[in-house]
């Protein structure tokens, strides 16, 4: 997919305890594309209420609920991570949320995810038999969840198949807003952006 002049839009889908630094590198790097170079790529955050609550316990208001979401309105989908113990579980597992991945899966779009946030889009049964990664601290634990989905999990920073890039640990958190970007524009723009922000 490249850049063409036209709105490139990211959903960003946000489960309760969703963490803070995974969802803003989104808003920011494209914030900075959007607003240094003109480049038109669009964030809108979304869960399932108008308020939905970080790990950490910071409330973030979303521009739009579950259910108002239209698959065709968007390029590409961005999903953070979260806590366990916030209940970041309780709806990543929900089956509306599985349903939005498998529909942006099915057509073809870009699904950029960070750490655990790996773990609901191999639920949902898009990344069986693809490469993909997660959490990889803690003796691992979370990579062993990744596989028993049926992935064949790689221990890398950042693994990209196809249209699903999958990160395994907060500190991938720029770079994988950079790939998303460089996927809804191109190698240069990114760079271009990358580069201004200091990375």
């Amino acid at each position: 997919m490249f850049y063409k002049g036209d709105t490139m839009k990211t959903l960003l889908l946000l489960a309760k305890g969703f963490e803070t630094m995974e969802f803003s590198v989104f808003v920011d790097v494209m914030g900075w594309a959007r607003n240094d170079y003109g480049y038109d790529v669009h964030v809108v955050t979304c869960g399932f209420k108008k308020e939905v609550v970080s790990t950490f316990n910071i409330p973030i208001s979303v521009e739009k609920t579950i259910d108002e979401i239209k698959i065709n309105d968007y390029d590409a989908l961005a999903i953070p991570g979260g806590f366990e113990e916030y209940g970041f579980y309780e709806e990543a597992y929900d089956e509306k949320f599985l349903n939005l991945i498998r529909e942006f899966d099915k057509s073809g779009k870009i699904i950029a995810t960070i750490c655990v946030a790996a773990l609901p889009v191999a639920k949902s049964g898009v990344l069986r038999g693809r490469k993909a990664t997660t959490y990889h601290l803690k003796d691992a634990y979370r990579q062993k969840q990744l596989k028993e989905f049926g992935v064949d999990v790689v221990n890398e920073p950042i693994v990209v198949d196809k249209n699903i890039i999958t990160s395994y640990c907060p500190e991938t958190a720029p770079g994988v807003a950079f790939k998303l970007l460089e996927k809804l524009t191109s190698y240069e723009k990114m760079e271009t952006v990358k580069k201004a922000m200091g990375y």
